[in-house]
């Protein structure tokens, strides 16, 4: 695999010409609903697929479904525990996160594709509660990665939003809105 070294953070402003999802007219107080409907369909892939094919990679450079899977899990897990920092702390520092390093290290293609589903479920459940707490203005605390990228909780939450259904979108070839209709 090629390590993806990209930043993302572009994805604030305008729309993934890949998955169609636009984080710049994207609202951050929907990202609640948003997280739950899109772990709703990744439940559906993971449960309409034989073992055999989430486990397959289409391409030796391309991560199968449910190696996408545990990183969707992951970035759900990982976030939840900086919005908490966010929520919490005055512009807390958080590390960069290497997901392929992680991707080998937790052995991503070799997981339980139903423990993975059970995982995302909870992991979603988690960050969409603790996204319908903030409100006013908390969306405007504010949070820095090692790697320099400043994030108020508003543009965290668009930024985030942007990772799971992009890999939706990367195993099912759909655009954003053919799977999960975002905004209201």
């Amino acid at each position: 695999m090629v390590p993806d070294d990209k930043d993302w953070t572009w994805v604030l402003a305008r729309a993934c010409p890949e998955c169609g999802f636009d984080g710049a007219t994207f609202p951050a107080t929907e990202v609640s609903g948003l997280v739950l409907r899109v772990a709703s369909a990744w439940l559906a892939v993971l449960a309409d697929r034989p073992d055999d094919e989430v486990r397959r990679r289409p391409s030796p450079g391309r991560w199968s479904t449910l190696e996408y899977a545990c990183h969707v899990r992951d970035v759900l897990r990982l976030y939840d525990e900086r919005l908490q920092l966010m929520l919490t702390r005055d512009n807390p520092l958080y590390p960069n996160w290497d997901q392929d390093e992680t991707a080998v290290a937790d052995r991503y293609g070799e997981q339980d594709p139903g423990r993975v589903a059970g995982d995302l479920a909870g992991a979603a459940a988690r960050i969409a509660a603790r996204f319908a707490t903030v409100s006013g203005a908390q969306w405007q605390r504010t949070g820095e990665r090692s790697d320099g990228a400043r994030f108020t909780i508003s543009t965290f939450a668009r930024y985030f939003a942007h990772d799971p259904v992009h890999h939706l979108h990367d195993v099912n070839g759909l655009p954003v809105g053919g799977v999960v209709p975002v905004g209201s």
